[in-house]
């Protein structure tokens, strides 16, 4: 880590309104419940203080485990267990850290969160344990959001991308850009300052090649970034299709359950169903809509009416037909990327899978029976771009790949004309890249956005 980090965004920007808020906070970190072992955090220059008081200690040495009574206020203990103190700046949040292991009862927690409160703490808001660990440079800000994925990582697939960026790979790898984009701007200025002495036949060739490797290797990391957020935020897939095609049928094979209703009545499914379901190694909310066709029924037409709105704000349609070719599609369904489903195989002789318009691909399948949804699955990972065996993506957000996207266009921005002609304006160019990039490590940020982040967290991480 960087002792000198810069940013725009001082330690002050979230402290609490009180003038002389206290300092150091508290917490239960860990979920309470009976027979669990719960665990208490304190962080601050009163943590140890406030730690010896509970544990009628005199002192706590330095990242031991010490057996110690929880003692109340009036001097009587009220449970037991490990007390461990860390003292800054190598811990956690940069500050001195303390934790009580104790027995998992949560008025047992409680009253000791109350104690250190009485004691000089306050509780922690929703995040501030990592926030303090970012404002003390102990992480960056990429690092900082992959604790909240590790937490919530749906997946082992994903929880090991969650590992890698709080690892600081992802990290790594943005700074790595950032310092070549730094170089290859220092190199142009330094030609507009000394122009005379300068080969412009060679530094336009040395630009060419800075360019076009920084924007190859940005393409990279910006894939493996999509294939991150695709992992933990996942896809939205609306399944549609002219009535009795097997819409719910199919919601209800892929889902497990029979989650929605099926009739041979055609026009059965008037509203929105949807399930939150694993396809694969992706989160997808699977969503089944109202069949398309003209209707001069006001509640079917509502319905078609809210399936064209959900198709068109999701990432993949799944368009179930029952014969080929496929029936048309809405124009505001057909921008979306979509998969041709080929249901009721099982009433054929045989149906192979080929291309169908500009479909993804099409699958044939028997949602009554299943044959062929393995084939789907794989589908839909493929579309996801995490197809097979984990290929190294990093967990990552959606500003996280819109900082890439900039940075991006900027770099493309430059072209050999504008080398030659405005090498200042190609200069911001590279200025632009480096303030997009940077943000993904918090360098650059508004105070709003880092509230919005931590304020995302449960409270005592």
């Amino acid at each position: 880590m960087s002792d000198a980090r810069p940013r725009l965004l001082s330690a002050d920007a979230f402290t609490q309104p009180q003038a002389m808020a206290p300092d150091t906070i508290v917490a239960v970190s860990t979920p309470s419940g009976r027979g669990a072992i719960g665990i208490v955090r304190l962080s601050g220059t009163a943590a140890h203080r406030i730690a010896c008081t509970i544990t009628r200690s005199v002192d706590l040495a330095p990242r031991q485990a010490h057996y110690r009574a929880f003692h109340d206020d009036d001097g009587e203990a009220f449970d037991d267990g490990l007390v461990l103190y860390f003292p800054a700046p190598r811990t956690y949040t940069g500050e001195d850290l303390v934790e009580f292991h104790g027995h998992g009862n949560p008025v047992l927690l409680h009253r000791l969160v109350a104690l250190a409160c009485a004691d000089g703490a306050r509780a922690a808001r929703p995040g501030e344990f990592t926030e303090r660990a970012f404002l003390n440079d102990r992480l960056d800000l990429a690092q900082a959001e992959a604790v909240a994925d590790l937490i919530a990582s749906p997946t082992l697939r994903a929880a090991r991308a969650a590992h890698r960026t709080l690892s600081g790979d992802f990290g790594d790898a943005v700074s790595g850009l950032v310092e070549r984009v730094r170089l290859a701007r220092a190199e142009l200025e330094a030609a507009i300052d000394f122009g005379d002495d300068v080969d412009t036949d060679a530094l336009l060739a040395h630009q060419g090649e800075h360019r076009a490797a920084l924007c190859r290797d940005l393409t990279v990391l910006l894939a493996r970034a999509q294939q991150g957020v695709r992992l933990h935020e996942g896809l939205q897939v609306a399944i549609v299709g002219a009535p009795n095609v097997g819409k719910s049928s199919l919601l209800n094979r892929l889902a497990g359950v029979e989650r929605a209703i099926v009739t041979a009545v055609p026009g059965t499914t008037r509203d929105l169903v949807d399930v939150d379901l694993l396809i694969g190694s992706v989160p997808v909310r699977l969503v089944d809509t109202a069949g398309l066709r003209e209707t001069d029924d006001v509640i079917e037409a509502e319905g078609i009416r809210r399936t064209q709105g959900a198709a068109s704000a999701a990432d993949l349609v799944l368009h179930v037909v029952d014969r080929l070719p496929a029936t048309a599609l809405p124009d505001t369904v057909t921008a979306i990327p979509r998969i041709v489903v080929r249901n009721k195989i099982d009433l054929a002789s045989v149906h192979e899978e080929r291309e169908v318009g500009d479909a993804t691909t099409c699958v044939p399948l028997s949602a009554l029976t299943g044959q062929g949804c393995d084939a789907l699955i794989e589908a839909i990972e493929r579309f996801a771009g995490i197809h097979g065996e984990d290929s190294g993506e990093f967990a990552a957000r959606a500003r996280h790949v819109a900082a890439l996207e900039a940075a991006l266009e900027a770099l493309r921005g430059i072209d050999e004309a504008g080398l030659a002609d405005a090498p200042e304006l190609v200069a911001e160019h590279y200025r632009q890249a480096s303030d997009a990039l940077e943000a993904i490590a918090g360098r650059y940020g508004s105070e709003a956005l880092l509230g919005d982040i931590f304020a995302r967290f449960c409270i005592g991480k």
